[in-house]
């Protein structure tokens, strides 16, 4: 009889850790400092998410939102994979999509799953609908007491080719044609679905770079980092947290919901926080 308690006990508690490593989230908060950011920006706070794949987080999303309220940034960025194209239901993620819009302005580039599950040629119009600026290849300016920084999006290479890994040759001519060098002299942020092409991304001289796609690896081992990521193989270089490259700094999510296995370990689901701040060491 103890021998079956202890089982069940085991049983149990593995069930449990299993259940927090997929539903309880995680807040990762990062500052990142830049000589070319305005004043007016100082203490600006930016809230990335990513890879939602459709995964509810409680009734209309109460849990995710809760975090998010407490959080209270000033813009939301989204990069990509908010549907999963293998379980689509886009009502789940314009759940959090309409509830998002009314703390701040939200701004969201595709992901692989947006092209691959061939309906977002009516997502598209739904997002816009209800209040989300998607970034095509194409820049917004965002204001604030007057001044201004830059904000470009990249559509995900998927949109060109069904397989993860498709030529640079369609990133190279989006980026080429999206990020001019006028735009050299300004604080700049670039939203991209894919953190292996960073080498890339940073070439443009953007300052800020947000990505996803990585999932943290799926699994995650303490002390090494995620395990398997495509586009990367294994033991994956770009998976979770800030990565510099010559100018660029890259902040990749571990992002919310999962995919094809639908299981993480050692890898919450993650919201991050930026906040903004002038860097005066130069």
């Amino acid at each position: 009889m103890k021998k079956i308690l202890w089982i069940a006990s085991l049983l149990l508690a593995a069930i449990l850790f299993l259940f927090d490593q997929n539903n309880r989230i995680g807040i990762s908060s990062i500052e990142v400092k830049d000589s070319q950011l305005p004043s007016e920006f100082q203490n600006y706070k930016i809230l990335h998410i990513s890879d939602l794949h459709n995964k509810r987080f409680g009734k209309n999303q109460e849990k995710l939102m809760k975090e998010i309220v407490d959080i209270g940034p000033d813009l939301i960025v989204i990069t990509g994979d908010l549907i999963d194209r293998r379980r689509y239901n886009e009502e789940i993620s314009l759940q959090l999509i309409k509830q998002i819009v009314k703390l701040a302005p939200v701004y969201f580039v595709t992901g692989n799953h947006e092209w691959w599950s061939g309906k977002w040629n009516s997502l598209h119009p739904k997002l816009e609908q209800y209040g989300v600026k998607v970034l095509s290849n194409s820049a917004e300016v965002i204001e604030k007491e007057g001044k201004s920084i830059l904000l470009f999006g990249i559509d995900d290479p998927a949109k060109y080719s069904g397989g993860y890994y498709e030529k640079d040759v369609y990133l190279e001519g989006d980026l080429k044609s999206l990020i001019e060098e006028k735009y050299r002299d300004k604080f700049s942020i670039l939203l991209a679905h894919r953190p292996e092409k960073f080498k890339t991304y940073s070439r443009y001289g953007v300052n800020l770079i947000f990505s996803g796609h990585a999932h943290g690896g799926q699994f995650r081992i303490p002390g090494i980092g995620g395990i398997w990521v495509p586009g990367q193989g294994f033991l994956p270089k770009y998976t979770s947290g800030v990565y510099q490259s010559e100018n660029s700094k890259m902040i990749v999510s571990r992002g919310l919901g999962n995919s094809i296995f639908p299981q993480r370990l050692f890898n919450r689901p993650e919201l991050i926080v930026v906040t903004l701040n002038i860097d005066n060491t130069l």
